[in-house]
């Protein structure tokens, strides 16, 4: 059982109790990325860690929203409850590393780090458990599926993920920052996603003879072009905002114009109002078009998850425990991000935060949701140690 000085000076304690986890941690995490599962296909990975956390001797349930597993630790003392989310899915991509652990699927690979996240929360699992006694309050270990269609957390959530938990933590591996390195953010630190899929609708026929066709190429080239004015001429400057076509898909050969044309694309904002003139506006340029190109449109637009937004109740204690733990040079503020996180749904819930684990491999420039990306193993045992400390110190009473 913890002695009293591990209570009151963590510091050495948790960073021994990470670097022990470190062969553990590798030898999963490359099982994991070996075998690669996509969004709500997760049955393989939620059984490895169903079965790491029953040998650790936590209760658990599996098949939360799908294939998602809830790990609970119950501390000695009354207290709150915090959630720890981790996401577990992989992405639909050919991997090119070349690694000896390398995908093993065709045309799926962990390409944005789950694996990493997965055994890290694996590992802050066993630290915590170990520390239980002196914890004042529960911590709920979330294992989520699907977070890269933004489905996983929603989909949990109606399953009773959320359920008794008072506050929330999540976190992701940044390339973009060096392996040792911690980040955050304030507010809202992630963009809302929205989707879009356009069918415009024309009337086939000879290329030569477009007079007696209705083009649904150039009227999608013209909607295209008319959606960028959404953000430079629309939306506050001060509230950022990104609108992409994604996809765009339609006719067969050189000379037929073709019946339809399908454009796929997305809207990320950072603010409530943005999001609204966003969507207003491109309904309404969409029919404009329709009017004035000749053709018809169906849009169906989903709202699939809000802005993440850290709340100061979480982030500041948090990020005192950091500095405490790793000094104040090794975690820095940063900028939001335009991507979309489903951590999203639990932090509207509860009070949250999301830490930024730096996770760049010296002489690599890699980025997420890229054949190619390799991040530094470290970054495991660093992110078990940075999330244990967190939650001992929002457990314990002292902040």
């Amino acid at each position: 059982m913890p002695n009293e000085s591990s209570i009151n000076d963590p510091v050495a304690r948790l960073r021994a109790e990470a670097a022990r986890l470190a062969p553990w941690l590798q030898e999963v995490r490359r099982d994991i990325h070996a075998h690669p599962e996509l969004a709500f296909e997760e049955v393989r990975t939620a059984g490895i860690v169903a079965n790491e956390l029953g040998r650790l001797g936590i209760p658990h349930r599996t098949g939360i929203g799908g294939t998602g597993v809830l790990g609970v630790i119950q501390g000695g003392l009354p207290g709150p409850t915090l959630a720890i989310r981790a996401d577990m899915d992989a992405l639909p991509i050919q991997e090119e590393t070349g690694l000896p652990f390398a995908s093993t699927i065709a045309g799926q690979m962990h390409a944005c780090g789950h694996d990493i996240h997965t055994a890290t929360l694996l590992g802050v699992g066993s630290v915590l458990k170990g520390m239980a006694p002196q914890l004042a309050g529960r911590v709920v270990l979330v294992f989520q599926p699907a977070e890269e269609t933004l489905q996983g957390a929603a989909a949990m959530i109606a399953d009773g993920a959320a359920e008794g938990i008072d506050m929330a933590l999540g976190f992701h591996n940044h390339p973009d920052m060096p392996v040792g390195s911690f980040g955050f953010a304030r507010g809202a630190v992630l963009a809302a996603s929205d989707l879009f899929d356009l069918e415009l609708r024309g009337k086939s026929g000879h290329a030569a003879h477009p007079y007696d066709a209705v083009d649904p190429i150039v009227a999608a080239a013209h909607f295209v072009t008319q959606a960028q004015t959404v953000v430079s001429r629309e939306v506050p400057p001060l509230m950022p905002a990104v609108v992409t076509i994604g996809q765009s898909t339609g006719g067969t050969v050189h000379n037929i114009i073709p019946e339809r044309v399908v454009l796929k694309g997305t809207v990320r904002t950072l603010h409530a109002p943005a999001r609204d003139i966003a969507e207003a506006a491109l309904r309404r340029l969409i029919a404009g078009i329709e009017t004035g190109m000749r053709v018809s449109a169906t849009l169906t637009y989903r709202r699939m998850i809000s802005a993440l937004r850290n709340d100061d109740r979480v982030l500041e204690p948090a990020v005192a425990a950091m500095r405490d733990q790793f000094g104040a040079a090794r975690v820095a503020e940063g900028e939001p991000s335009m991507g979309s996180e489903d951590f999203a749904a639990f932090a509207e819930r509860v009070p949250a935060f999301q830490l930024r684990i730096g996770s760049s491999q010296p002489g690599r420039q890699d980025r997420v949701h890229n054949a190619f990306y390799q991040p530094d193993e470290g970054c495991m045992v660093l992110g078990v140690e940075a999330l244990s400390r967190i939650a001992l110190d929002l457990l314990s009473g002292r902040r």
